[in-house]
This record gives C-alpha cells, structure tokens and sequence, in this order.
C-alpha cells in the first residue's frame, strides 16, 4: 500500500522534492495528516461576470467569491475512509477574509484503474473531475484538471465546455525561506482567467491515528460515482 498520489505518478513521484514527496505521502498507510499554514499573497477573479458563478460555488464551498492580498491561509490535507470504503484526502483551503473566512473544499480518491486522481469539489461532491499529476524537472508539483462531472441522484452528465473550466496547480518548495509555494490559476477556454491564488505556507505533520478527522472537515454528501 502507499499513497494515492505516489499510485498515479509511479516513479514520477521520486523526481519531486523531499518535501513535496512528505507532504503528498499523506495517506492511510503512512497514517500521517498534513495541516499548511500560510499567507496569500494574492487572491484574485476575472471581470464582473464571473462574479454570479463564483457566489454561487461558494455557498457549497467551491471557489472564493472575494479578492484580497495577503490573506491568512490554512489548507487541511486528512486521509480517511469514506463511506464506500475509498481512502480518501481532503484538500480543505480555508480563506480568512475580513469579515468571515471563506472556504474551497476538495476530497481526492484514487480512480477505479488506479491512474488518476478523481478530485470531488465542494460539500456535497456534485462536481467531479480527473486530475494529472506530473513532476517538473525542478522537482515541483504540476496538477491540471479534466472536464468536469455533475452528478446529483440519477443525474450523471459532462458539465458543457462553454459552461466548464479547467484548472492548473503548481506546487514547489522554497529550501531558502523554507516554505512551500503555490500557484492555483483556473481558466475558461473562452472567457480567459476566471480566479486563482497564489502564495505561500508552512506545514505540521500530524497522527491521524490519534487525531482523527474534525468535525465539519467531511462533505455533508459523498458520491459514489469516479
């Protein structure tokens, strides 16, 4: 057994950087869990007309309808079983804005032939999408993301191109400040930059063993369907 993420990239995962090989450890066998804790410099979206979808997302925890700089950030990265029996990780990003945090919720499981990552968005998991992971020759982390699936009861579709989006990570380690950097840059093929991020953090590694997962930090709903 090893991590979902060491699963995908296969050998892959060897040309990352020690630190970014941690933290993308995370899993039910090492048992470990991984809190980062930083600061945004940058939270941005694209012109007023994407302003009605993004508030739209947010109130199932699915992108940030704000913009701001130097915005505290914590992202959540705990392994569990979920309710079909999947090793599951969490990748909960919580946004401290003036006023009330905003957060952006998603729960990775491995796919069914165990060659992608199916990344579940928001609090009841209706959008699904296939992710790519792929090592850089600078040992940072790259992540696109596929198209995207809505599913709710019987209701299994592709979201339309005109209506979806597609989204890039990219994740590294700064040896010097010791921090981890990332850059989230989600795109319409059409429409251009819809939101992003970009900034740093530092990260704590914790026993899920011992600590288990907090409450609130599971979807309200889990969909069985990769």
């Amino acid at each position: 057994m090893t991590s979902i993420f060491r699963t995908v990239m296969g050998a892959d995962f060897d040309r990352l950087h020690p630190a970014l090989r941690r933290r993308f450890s995370v899993g039910l066998t090492s048992g470990e869990a991984c809190t980062g804790h930083g600061v945004m410099d940058r939270v941005w979206h694209g012109g007023a007309f994407v302003k009605p979808f993004l508030a739209l997302g947010a109130t199932r925890n699915i992108l940030v309808p704000r913009q701001g700089r130097h915005v505290p950030f914590t992202i959540e990265n705990v392994p569990y079983t979920d309710g079909f029996g999947r090793e599951t990780v969490t990748f909960v990003r919580t946004f401290r804005m003036p006023g009330r945090p905003h957060r952006f919720d998603a729960q990775m499981v491995l796919g069914p032939r165990g060659d992608r990552i199916v990344d579940y968005l928001g609090t009841h998991q209706h959008l699904a999408t296939d992710l790519r992971l792929r090592a850089e020759p600078d040992g940072s982390l790259l992540i696109r993301s596929g198209e995207h699936r809505f599913r709710e009861g019987p209701v299994d579709v592709r979201v339309p191109e005109i209506l979806g989006a597609r989204a890039e990570v990219r994740e590294s380690y700064d040896e010097r400040a010791g921090r981890f950097r990332i850059r989230v840059d989600v795109t319409h093929r059409r429409f251009g930059p819809l939101f992003g991020y970009e900034g740093s953090f530092t990260a704590v590694y914790g026993d899920v063993r011992a600590c288990g997962v907090r409450p609130g930090l599971r979807p309200v709903r889990e969909e069985p369907r990769a």
